[in-house]
């Protein structure tokens, strides 16, 4: 008798999958924000769900035999484009334009969440290629079935990207700044690799901010006291709030989950003078890797971003012997402190055959740029010496505008 085929379900709230079966999933080097817990704390506080305009539709594959859960991609119904980081707005205005609907939209993502790492997640052991298919070909499914304009699966790996292409998805290339440590031993091993410029820069601003009293203090995991969980949601509304393009998307109950379910994955790095608190960034940490996520300041103070955001979290990871720094989305500053480009990728199904071409032509025009930048980057890292031919040749990122003042 021939064996039945894994079965697949939509699931329409990450809390009807157990949280050890989910978590089953996991490999020690995935991130923390695939991880259930993560999950669940942006649905079960109305981060992420129908009323704003993320209606969870996570695909679920089971073994028949035993219901074992043996695969899982997180899914959500879009209404719109906001939170997502890899831009399609042109896109949805492009469709306008051509009579077309383009919301609601399939998208395979983490939440407000920039980061690269595995959106089909397989079971260890597990055939992974096989079941990568199985979830490509069920998320196109699902956006054919449903007629749905398009599918998208954003910050995804290779092996995931490939097997998306077989499926008829159409890959795009980004990138974002990371900063890598080759073996640090203290923060001043860091400043000596950057050019003298930059050097003394950092030096000046850090020596501004301790003329002022101001010291920094880092706080990992369970040594977190309660106390700063409230504070952190309002220095995080405080940022969003003073830009007209910011979008409040956690709510404070988010905050107060995560300090129940995840405080051992978490690291803040917060500025006093004194006693009172002033700046302070909430950071997540897991496998080597420190993710910044959310910065705030009670007051404007210069240099204070940069300090708290870039060279207190920098001597963290020196500190703790991390090896990569992931800050998350845009700031071409970044490069000038030593956040070297790096590739993501990025899967999209285009339904519309005319509005499919379009698209696909535009990305591969993107991706020429994207990868002349990357190269351009990397070759002028501001951590080694530039290269001696044409190393003043001005290349530009898309939207670059150079050094901040």
């Amino acid at each position: 008798m021939a064996a039945r085929e894994p079965s697949v379900v939509i699931v329409d709230r990450i809390g009807s999958i157990p949280r050890a079966q989910w978590n089953s999933l996991l490999t020690p080097e995935d991130s923390p924000f695939v991880e259930w817990e993560w999950l669940f704390a942006l649905e079960e506080s109305g981060c992420a769900n129908r009323r704003v305009g993320w209606m969870p539709a996570h695909i679920a594959v089971r073994r028949p035999s035993d219901g074992e859960l043996l695969a899982a991609c997180p899914v959500y119904l879009k209404s719109h484009s906001m939170g997502e980081f890899v831009f399609d707005h042109g896109w949805a205005e492009a469709a306008a334009r051509r009579g077309l609907r383009y919301y609601p939209k399939l998208l395979a993502a983490v939440p407000f969440t920039p980061h690269s790492g595995r959106r089909f997640l397989t079971r260890p052991g597990a055939d992974r290629a096989l079941l990568c298919a199985l979830l490509a070909a069920s998320l196109a499914a699902l956006c054919v079935d449903n007629k749905l304009s398009s599918a998208h699966v954003n910050f995804c790996l290779a092996d995931e990207a490939a097997a998306l292409a077989r499926a008829g998805f159409i890959e795009r290339l980004g990138y974002q700044y990371h900063w890598r440590n080759p073996g640090f031993v203290e923060f001043n091993d860091y400043l000596s690799q950057l050019r003298h410029k930059r050097r003394y820069a950092i030096k000046y601003e850090r020596a501004q901010l301790a003329a002022q009293s101001i010291s920094t203090r880092v706080y990992q995991g369970e040594e977190i006291p309660d106390r700063l969980f409230g504070p952190m949601f309002e220095l995080y509304r405080s940022t969003v709030e003073k830009f007209f393009w910011g979008q409040q998307y956690l709510k404070s109950k988010f905050f107060d989950l995560l300090r129940n379910s995840f405080k051992s994955k978490l690291c803040f790095v917060c500025a006093y003078r004194g006693q009172s608190l002033l700046a302070a960034t909430f950071n997540v940490q897991k496998a080597g890797v420190f993710y910044g996520r959310y910065w705030g300041c009670f007051e404007e103070i210069k240099y204070l971003h940069f300090e708290v955001s870039y060279y207190a979290a920098i001597e963290h990871c020196i500190r703790a012997r991390l090896k990569r720094f992931e800050p998350g989305a845009g700031g071409d500053y970044k490069w000038l402190r030593g956040f070297d480009p790096s590739p993501t990728l990025s899967a999209h199904l285009i339904v519309d055959p005319h509005m499919r071409r379009a698209v696909a032509d535009a990305v591969a025009r993107e991706r020429r740029q994207v990868e002349d930048w990357i190269s351009f980057g990397r070759a002028n890292t501001q951590l080694k010496p530039p290269p001696p031919s044409n190393s003043n040749e001005a290349a530009r990122a898309p939207g670059m505008a150079g050094d901040e003042s």
